[in-house]
């Protein structure tokens, strides 16, 4: 049976994911086998294993982190919002339908059991397990029937380290303030504490760090900088969403949807020299972009009403009539169809018009769309024309059903339901040297690029630093004694 460490945080957004992606690399790297755990997780970023389950992103990265096939039993359950007050509950990667935040706390404990079963066979299977909590412990009112944080920790026996981040400030507070209204025998679970995306010079912390373990009697296992490496995040807490520079580049400009979900197909826009992406959420935002992304989306029905009453609709068909290419992911290609149906009530019933620039239909369908899917691409035109041919694979996550091929277009309008499909290298060395020779730049540096080699090397930086950063001897020590 595993040993194991879990690493929760003072708030949402603290750096859990990251410092869990490091540890598992670290651990990886160090001769264990390793595996990563969240019991629940909320995210509209989702991914399907090769059992066609879905689960988060975060357990996502961190198995590739650590090295090893991203299994449901790493998020036994997943909450996909749907709404300010609801989301979709998926139990094991298969979702059991949408539930009120106020009934999903009422009937978590009967989810239990899966969480148990899911933890013990992963922990079979591995020598170590990093297990992440989510928000902070210290939320009092969500405390009774907790599964995630200190209920998690109990669960697995597990000793916890406490991540704060510095950057939002009152690093000293955050870290205080949660230990102290934690239970007693809480308290006790916590063994360290981790300051994140510190900036500066570390020796200034110094006697603030003295005065902290006066105050809780817990030693401060590291500082880790903020990190400049591009690892996968999640939802809207990401920072790429605020990034404005296009630089003297190919200009990508992907619609920022009131409920956008994987955005994290578009990770390699970011990564080669020459491209630039920026989210857009304002018509007068759009300007002339050289392509136009359209993304995934919880609910495709009303982003398509808010595409169209913010006047982005009428911004891209404007782009449109300019020859701008334009590329539609899950939700996004349903939106570039002629229409978008729900008889079955999935979101809320009725029809809407779509953007008319693709000759599909979409009805949404009872039964949701779960599969990892490959195949090579064929019948593209337009400037994407030199797709054809290329051998790509990825995922599909959708209610909706539109027949079509992997790649559906028509002139320069494409949609596809494959996530991930810009992680192809063909795909997106060609997408990128066909903007780039009609914007008048040299494609010919980016011809070596391959995403899965940049993801590792991305990988290695982080757990680089975090071990540098962190007591890694202490930490090693702490998941030996274990607790009892």
């Amino acid at each position: 049976m595993a040993k194991s460490i879990m690493i929760q945080g003072t708030m949402s957004g603290a750096g859990k994911s990251l410092i869990a992606g490091a540890l598992c690399r670290i651990f990886a790297s160090d001769g264990y086998r390793t595996a990563p755990f969240k019991s629940q997780n909320m995210a509209l970023n989702s991914f399907v294993t090769s059992a066609g389950l879905e689960m988060g992103r975060a357990q996502v990265m961190q198995a590739e982190a650590a090295g090893c096939e991203p299994d449901v039993r790493m998020n036994p359950i997943l909450l996909k919002p749907t709404s300010d007050v609801g989301s979709q509950v998926i139990i094991n990667g298969r979702p059991i339908g949408n539930m009120t935040a106020r009934e999903y706390f009422k009937r978590k404990t009967e989810f239990i059991p899966h969480i148990t079963e899911a933890y013990s066979s992963i922990a079979a299977e591995n020598d170590i397990v990093v297990i992440e909590g989510a928000g902070s412990p210290a939320e009092i009112n969500l405390k009774t029937n907790d599964i995630v944080n200190m209920g998690m920790a109990r669960l697995a026996k597990s000793p916890v380290l406490l991540a704060g981040d510095i950057d939002r400030g009152g690093v000293f507070a955050q870290l205080f303030g949660t230990v102290e209204l934690l239970e007693p025998s809480e308290r006790a679970m916590i063994k360290g504490l981790i300051i994140n995306k510190f900036r500066g010079d570390v020796t200034i912390l110094q006697n603030g760090l003295d005065m902290l373990f006066d105050l809780t009697k817990k030693s401060v296992l590291g500082v880790v900088p903020y990190m400049d490496v591009d690892i996968d995040d999640e939802d809207s807490l990401t920072e790429r969403f605020n990034k404005r520079d296009i630089k003297n580049c190919v200009d990508i400009a992907i619609i920022r949807l009131p409920r956008i979900s994987n955005f994290t197909d578009f990770t390699p826009f970011d990564c080669m020299e020459g491209l630039s992406a920026r989210y857009v959420g304002r018509a007068r935002e759009l300007g002339s972009p050289d392509m136009i992304v359209i993304p995934g989306t919880k609910s495709t029905m009303s982003d398509m009403k808010w595409l169209r009453e913010s006047g982005i609709e009428a911004a891209v068909l404007r782009c449109v009539g300019q020859d701008v290419p334009v590329f539609g992911i899950c939700g996004g290609f349903q939106m570039l169809g002629r229409r978008i149906s729900d008889p079955y009530n999935t979101e809320g019933g009725g029809e809407i018009s779509g953007m008319g620039l693709l000759d599909v239909e979409t009805v949404f369908e009872k039964k949701k769309t779960t599969a990892r899917t490959s195949g090579r691409l064929s019948g593209l035109t337009g400037i994407f024309e030199g797709l054809n041919g290329a051998d790509v694979s990825g995922y599909e996550i959708h209610m909706g059903r539109t027949d079509s091929p992997i790649v559906y277009s028509k002139g320069n309008i494409y949609g596809s339901y494959l996530h991930g499909i810009f992680d192809n290298a063909p795909v997106m060395r060609g997408i990128a040297s066909a903007l780039m020779r009609k914007r008048g730049i040299n494609p010919a540096a980016e011809s070596g690029f391959d995403m899965k080699v940049y993801k590792e090397a991305q990988y290695d930086i982080l757990a680089d630093t975090v071990r540098k950063a962190m007591d890694m001897d202490r930490i090693y020590d702490i998941i030996d004694k274990g607790i009892s």
